[in-house]
């Protein structure tokens, strides 16, 4: 089955400038042009990706990022930014968003970015088939199930969005060992370009407001000043 993504754009210039480049993907595009036509669209739930730019002429695009997330915990997002909304786009990825796309983008990157959201969104379908056959992975009192997409800690589940998931599986795969910024950009997100730290730190601290106790003293997801973050397996014993 063809994968649909859904742009939500003002522009149309862009928008059917994206559509072209994901055309050579063989993906399907439908585009909206105002933020209520595309809220509508993404609340079907038909889409594997949804592009939503922040600056829309009826509804901000962060105020529609928050209310897809609140009804489709899994739904892949990617904002679009301009290059001088910093602040949009940190707001953005702590709303949910998974990630970030800025203007103007090379075709490469809006590929691979492209790519790298349909890589996760397909991996969460395939964990619900009987060939899954990744291992649970419990430390402590935490427990990461990549087979049904579950997270419990202290006996309590914990509802994450398919970014954060994917990026709390990796840590806890590798307990205790630090990775930089970079390296879980590679690792998670699948790609590395200069810049897009926010990323990774947006989602950090959207894993510890949902894990730990206290978030400005973190004893789960711990920061090694100077080099990165680790999955401290003391903080879930």
């Amino acid at each position: 089955m063809t994968d649909k993504i859904l742009i939500i754009e003002d522009e149309q210039d862009i928008a059917k400038l994206i559509q072209a480049h994901l055309a050579e993907l063989s993906l399907t595009c439908d585009i909206c042009c105002t933020g209520q036509q595309g809220l509508d669209k993404a609340s079907s739930g038909e889409y594997q990706l949804v592009m939503l730019d922040v600056m829309l002429p009826d509804i901000s695009g962060l105020d529609i990022c928050r209310q897809i997330r609140d009804k489709l915990p899994l739904q892949a997002i990617m904002m679009l930014t301009s290059r001088s909304s910093e602040t949009d786009r940190v707001l953005g990825l702590e709303l949910g968003a998974d990630d970030y796309l800025t203007k103007p983008f090379s075709v490469r990157e809006l590929q691979a970015r492209v790519r790298t959201q349909l890589r996760r969104a397909h991996c969460l379908s395939d964990m619900s088939q009987p060939q899954a056959q990744e291992k649970v992975t419990c430390i402590g009192k935490l427990m990461v199930d990549d087979r049904c997409h579950k997270v419990t800690f202290n006996d309590h589940a914990i509802e994450l969005t398919s970014t954060e998931f994917e990026l709390l599986s990796f840590l806890g795969k590798h307990p205790d060992q630090v990775f930089s910024r970079t390296q879980l950009l590679d690792s998670v997100w699948g790609y590395h370009h200069s810049g897009y730290e926010h990323t990774v730190n947006s989602h950090i601290n959207r894993l510890r407001n949902k894990l730990e106790r206290d978030v400005t003293q973190p004893q789960i997801i711990q920061t090694v000043w100077g080099v990165g973050y680790k999955l401290n397996s003391a903080g879930v014993a």
